[in-house]
């Protein structure tokens, strides 16, 4: 079986309320953000696909997407791995993206970057590594990590550069997976939070 990486975006936190850029800084879960963790977990025990008791887990080391990963049951499986940590926005970590327009208009962060962080070609590199780990072995892997890098991964899965992630909304504690169709890298579904209404 080809193997496929199910992507779980951490649960809600103050910051991702807010719409603001939240990086490097530990923020925590909300109330609600601890509760779709938990939903998730369900979800996941429920209607595991196929060969997922076999499955790799991996999990950012920021407190949001370790504490969803441990309250959806699987922290005990999970090896931390920075390499998923969320982009470094750098100056304009906590700006929501109307505060960054209003110094910057026009600005995209697929396209323009952030001052003082990680530059695009890092953050494919980081999304690359995240790919080829996934590909490396016959079994499928959970990742628990953040909006940009999930959506990075999703980009250069499909081999596209990390531009098409403008294109990728994810919501947080939805479930992504990335698998194959005729052979070609493909998206099985995508940002899907029915476990959170349901």
């Amino acid at each position: 079986m080809a193997p496929r990486i199910l992507l779980a975006r951490h649960g809600q936190t103050a910051w991702s309320l807010s719409g603001k850029h939240t990086g490097r800084t530990d923020v925590p879960l909300l109330e609600e953000g601890r509760r779709g963790a938990k939903l998730l977990g369900e979800r996941l025990r429920q209607t595991p696909p196929a060969g997922f008791a076999d499955v790799e887990v991996r999990t950012s080391p920021l407190v949001r997407a370790h504490e969803t990963c441990e309250l959806a049951g699987f922290g005990d499986r999970a090896e931390v791995w920075d390499t998923l940590m969320e982009w470094d926005y750098g100056a304009y970590e906590g700006m929501t993206p109307a505060e960054i327009q209003d110094v910057r208009p026009g600005w995209l962060i697929w396209r323009d970057g952030v001052p003082e962080g990680e530059t695009l070609a890092e953050v494919t590199a980081r999304a690359d590594e995240v790919v080829q780990w996934a590909r490396s072995a016959d079994r499928d892997v959970l990742i628990f990590a953040h909006g940009h890098i999930l959506r990075s991964i999703g980009a250069r899965w499909l081999g596209l550069p990390i531009d098409f992630a403008a294109r990728l909304r994810l919501n947080p504690t939805s479930l992504s997976t990335l698998g194959w169709a005729y052979g070609e890298p493909a998206i099985e579904s995508w940002n899907d939070t029915g476990h959170l209404v349901g």
